[in-house]
């Protein structure tokens, strides 16, 4: 959904678990701390970045998310992440944010957006881990993480002077995964660019902040999570 206008900020921001919800609002954090303001910008979020962006939007600090209790993985109760979601984000809505998921059972990439259904519940589908969550149903079709399709999306971000894309799993982050997420989200920047003709600003964890992560199930780690926030303020401080 490419608005035909040019909006000066945007956002689109990728998966990475509670270590990648943590990180992309350390760096969010850092940004407004320099007067950069994601929270009216149309923002565009796939599993940790689908809480990030509407956290932002909403005004939820990382303490209320952090404050949240974490499911037991593998959970097949359905319904276990919206609740969570519906604790910090209620029913609100907001036209500003876009949550991408997978509808079951093709798999296709899917825009939620959030002038239609409450944040909590894009949310939810846009981060249902297959194997580990259940997946979401809104409007009678299932929905799984977005994250299976594309870790970012970042080609489905709004046209924007400047595009502020968070990456949690790309940078220095572990092994083969990093590197297929890396280099597809490279090639998304390069497609939006073109068709945007906006600048990109890339945030992906740096060597210090992936140290914090070094194996898979380390990314559903709360206290690992906390640590990543601070570190992605430190990197916007450092930068």
């Amino acid at each position: 959904m490419h608005h035909s206008t040019h909006v000066p900020l945007a956002g689109a921001f990728g998966g990475g678990g509670l270590f990648g919800i943590g990180y992309a609002m350390g760096i969010l954090d850092g940004l407004r701390e320099q007067g950069i303001d994601l929270s009216t910008a149309p923002m565009v979020g796939t599993s940790a970045g689908s809480w990030a962006a509407a956290a932002t939007a909403l005004g939820v600090g990382y303490e209320q998310l952090a404050a949240l209790d974490v499911p037991r993985f593998p959970n097949p109760r359905s319904g276990v992440l919206s609740n969570s979601a519906q604790r910090v984000f209620g029913n609100a809505m907001r036209a500003n944010v876009r949550a991408i998921a997978c509808a079951l059972p093709r798999l296709r990439r899917t825009e939620l957006d959030g002038a239609k259904f409450p944040l909590s519940t894009i949310v939810a589908a846009s981060s249902a881990v297959p194997g580990l969550l259940a997946p979401q149903r809104i409007q009678g079709r299932w929905y799984i993480d977005g994250g299976v399709r594309s870790g970012v999306s970042v080609d489905l971000a709004a046209p924007a002077d400047l595009l502020i894309v968070i990456a949690p799993l790309a940078g220095a982050m572990f092994g083969p995964f990093n590197n297929l997420v890396e280099r597809n989200t490279n090639r998304e920047i390069s497609d939006w660019k073109k068709s945007c003709g906006g600048t990109v600003r890339l945030f992906a964890p740096s060597a210090a902040t992936a140290k914090i992560a070094t194996l898979p199930h380390h990314l559903f780690d709360k206290d690992r999570a906390i640590e990543a926030y601070a570190r992605g303020r430190q990197e916007i401080r450092e930068n």
